[in-house]
C-alpha cells in the first residue's frame, strides 16, 4: 500500500514537471511571436515615416511631392507598392512548407518594410498627431483583446468562421464603395472593420497558442512563430487603418 502511494506521488510529480515544461515552452513561443510582431510594426513605422519625409517636402503652401514622391504616389508604380504586401503574404502563406526558416524570416521582414512604403501615403491624408493617437488606441485595444484570447477558456473557433464571413462582406462592400463613394457606407465599413479585426485578434491569439507543440523541431517552431506574428500583425494594421478612418484628423 505504501509503495502504491509512493508511486502515485511520483507520477504526480512527473506530471507537474511536464506541465511546467510545456508552460515554459508555450510562454517562450508566444513571446517569440509577439517579438516578431512588434519588430515588424517598428520596421513598418520607420519605413513609412522616412519614406514620407523623403517623398514629400513640407512648404508654407502645403506638402509638395519630390521626385521620389511622384514615383511612389503619382505614377503607375504606386499600384505595385500598394499590391506588393499582398504578394508577400501569399508567398508566405502558400509556400511556408517549402521555405526554410531563414527564407521565411527574410520574407517576413521584407514584407514589413514594403508595407511601410505602402502605408507612407497616410501622412499625406491625416495629421501626424491623429496618426500617433490612433496608433496608441489601437495598441491598447489590441493588447487587451490578445490577452483575452490567450487566457480565455472559451473556444473561439466558431467565432472565427463568422468573422471570416464578415471579412469577405467588408471586402465586397469596399469594392462597391469605390464606385458609390458613399461617406455613410464608408463609415459603416470602418466601424464593422474595427469590430471584425477586434474579434480576429482574440481568435488568432487563441489559434496561435493552440499551434504550439513541444515536440516541434527548431525550424518548425520558428516558422510557426513567424506565421503567428504575421496574423497578429495584419490584425493590428487593419484595426489601425479602420480606426484611422473615423478617428484621424485630415490635413486641411
Amino acid at each position: 500500500m505504501a509503495n502504491y502511494e509512493q508511486e502515485r506521488l511520483h507520477q504526480s510529480r512527473l506530471g507537474a514537471r511536464a506541465n511546467m515544461a510545456v508552460d515554459e515552452g508555450l510562454r517562450s513561443y508566444m513571446l517569440r511571436v509577439y517579438n516578431y510582431m512588434a519588430g515588424a510594426l517598428a520596421l513598418t513605422g520607420l519605413v513609412a515615416y522616412f519614406a514620407y519625409t523623403a517623398a514629400v517636402q513640407e512648404t508654407a503652401g502645403g506638402p509638395v511631392l519630390t521626385s521620389l514622391g511622384e514615383t511612389l504616389y503619382a505614377s503607375p508604380l504606386k499600384w505595385v507598392v500598394m499590391l506588393a504586401p499582398l504578394a508577400f503574404v501569399m508567398v508566405l502563406s502558400f509556400g511556408i512548407q517549402r521555405l526554410s526558416l531563414s527564407a521565411t524570416q527574410l520574407l517576413f521582414w521584407a514584407f514589413a518594410g514594403v508595407m511601410g512604403l505602402s502605408l507612407s501615403s497616410i501622412f499625406l491624408v491625416f495629421t501626424g498627431e491623429s496618426i500617433t493617437t490612433t496608433f496608441f488606441v489601437t495598441a491598447a485595444a489590441f493588447g487587451s483583446l490578445s490577452l483575452y484570447g490567450y487566457t480565455t477558456k472559451r473556444d473561439l473557433t466558431g467565432m472565427g468562421s463568422f468573422l471570416f464571413m464578415g471579412l469577405i462582406g467588408i471586402i465586397i462592400a469596399m469594392v462597391v464603395n469605390i464606385f458609390l463613394a458613399s461617406s455613410a457606407l464608408q463609415f459603416a465599413i470602418s466601424v464593422l472593420g474595427v469590430l471584425i479585426f477586434a474579434g480576429l485578434t482574440a481568435y488568432d491569439t487563441q489559434r496561435i497558442k493552440g499551434m504550439y507543440y513541444e515536440g516541434d523541431s527548431v525550424a518548425a517552431a520558428g516558422k510557426k512563430a513567424v506565421m503567428g506574428a504575421l496574423s497578429l500583425y495584419l490584425d493590428f494594421i487593419n484595426m489601425f487603418m479602420f480606426l484611422l478612418q473615423f478617428m484621424g484628423s485630415q490635413r486641411s
